[in-house]
């Protein structure tokens, strides 16, 4: 198993072991995930990196429970994830995992306000519109409520989608490339939201392809051909931009069937 941040007293809050997942191919299966071992500290700040094809966005959706995996067991806050229906599953999403997404994911015709709440109004769970509003000013969108996403920025949208993922009180929020549709100034400050975040409890899973990204997290876990091959705490980004050179240039001379000398 691979260590990944601070050492804790407390059960991880998410658990993973043997995880395999293989999608068919012409030339046989696809091995996107080869026997994964991964647990996550509470309250910790964890970045997943990668070569393309590495399998992190994979990995990412194996453990929030939008993929079922080929073998192995996925455990959040000890509860196995194998043994839930479809229904289960969608339930488990709803109430206890937050995601966020590249593209935002926000609907057009409604406000911020809206657009945050609408996960409870799926669960058919009570509005409180005090909590809409502390989260929204927690996001520093607190006078932005009433605007719909076309009169917001590419940073102001993330952050609606930050709130949108924190307003069921998730016990983990996954984020799959945030940063990577913004410009840098809107990166910086979602990047810094999620450093705050986590620095007052919250659990974060985040896959980017950025080393100033990943430099915000408290580790990182570097992916190559379905395994977990490096870890790295406390990273900078420089730290994190060499490791990856050399996982791309190992990827890169695995394809071209030439040996990799380091």
């Amino acid at each position: 198993m691979i260590p990944y941040a601070t050492a804790t007293s407390m059960p991880p809050i998410l658990r993973i072991r043997a995880l395999r997942c293989e999608y068919p191919g012409e030339a046989g299966p696809v091995h996107a995930l080869r026997d994964v071992d991964l647990s996550v500290a509470r309250s910790s700040f964890l970045a997943i990196m990668g070569p393309s094809g590495s399998g992190k966005t994979t990995l990412l959706h194996c453990a929030a429970g939008l993929q079922n995996p080929t073998s192995g067991s996925v455990e959040l806050d000890g509860q196995d994830l194998r043994g839930l229906d479809q229904v289960q599953l969608a339930r488990l999403r709803r109430r206890r995992i937050g995601f966020v997404f590249q593209s935002f994911n926000l609907l057009p015709a409604l406000s911020a306000i809206d657009n945050v709440e609408l996960p409870l109004r799926l669960d058919s769970r009570k509005i409180e519109p005090a909590r809409t509003t502390e989260l929204l000013t927690r996001v520093g969108l607190g006078n932005r409520g009433s605007h719909r996403p076309h009169q917001l920025s590419g940073g102001q949208k993330q952050r609606v989608a930050v709130a949108r993922a924190l307003i069921a009180g998730p016990d983990i929020v996954f984020a799959d490339e945030p940063t990577g549709a913004l410009d840098i100034r809107s990166a910086r400050e979602v990047l810094r939201l999620m450093r705050e975040l986590a620095d007052h409890g919250q659990t974060i899973i985040m896959v980017t392809h950025d080393p100033v990204a990943a430099s915000y997290s408290d580790a990182v876990l570097f992916l190559a051909d379905g395994r977990i091959v490096d870890h790295l705490p406390r990273p900078t980004a420089q730290q994190v931009a060499g490791r990856m050179a050399v996982l791309v240039e190992s990827a890169e001379q695995a394809v071209h069937g030439t040996a990799v000398h380091r």
